[in-house]
C-alpha cells in the first residue's frame, strides 16, 4: 500500500511551479520599466516624490528662491529652495502655526533649507524663507 506521502510531495511541487510561472507570467506583461522605480532605490524614489509628504498648497517666490508649503492631513510642511544652487548661502524657513512657536530649520546650505513640518490641525500658519538675507513670508495662510 501507499503511504501517501507522494501525493504531498507532487502538490507541494505542483504549487511551487505553478506560483512560479505566475510570477514569471506578471513579470512578462508588465514589462522591462516596471521595476526600475524600485531598481533605483530608495534615495532616486525620495528625490522624486519631494521633500514633504502630500500636495503642494502654495508657491512663494521671491528674488532669490522660493518656498513651497505641502500639506497633508493635519500637518503643514515647508521648504525653501534657492535660486542657484552651488555654493553654500544663508538660508531658513519657518512654519508657525497659530498659536504655537514656530519652527525653523537655518544654517548654511548649497540647496535647501526644511522640510519644517508642523501639526496645524484646522489651524492658520505663517511660512517664512530667507536665501541669502532676502525672502518671503506668508501672512496667515491655510485657515
Amino acid at each position: 500500500m501507499s503511504s501517501g506521502r507522494g501525493r504531498g510531495r507532487i502538490r507541494r511541487r505542483l504549487t511551487f511551479g505553478t506560483a512560479g510561472l505566475a510570477a514569471a507570467l506578471l513579470l512578462a506583461l508588465a514589462g522591462p520599466a516596471a521595476g526600475t522605480a524600485h531598481a533605483a532605490g530608495p534615495a532616486k524614489a525620495a528625490a522624486l516624490a519631494g521633500p514633504c509628504a502630500g500636495h503642494k498648497v502654495r508657491t512663494l517666490p521671491f528674488s532669490t528662491g522660493r518656498i513651497e508649503v505641502f500639506k497633508t492631513r493635519g500637518f503643514v510642511c515647508a521648504v525653501t529652495i534657492a535660486k542657484r544652487t552651488g555654493a553654500r548661502k544663508a538660508m531658513s524657513v519657518s512654519v508657525q502655526a497659530r498659536g504655537s512657536r514656530p519652527a525653523r530649520d537655518q544654517g548654511r546650505y548649497t540647496h535647501r533649507a526644511g522640510p519644517v513640518v508642523v501639526h496645524a490641525g484646522n489651524r492658520c500658519v505663517r511660512v517664512t524663507g530667507k536665501v541669502s538675507g532676502r525672502g518671503a513670508s506668508s501672512g496667515w495662510i491655510l485657515c
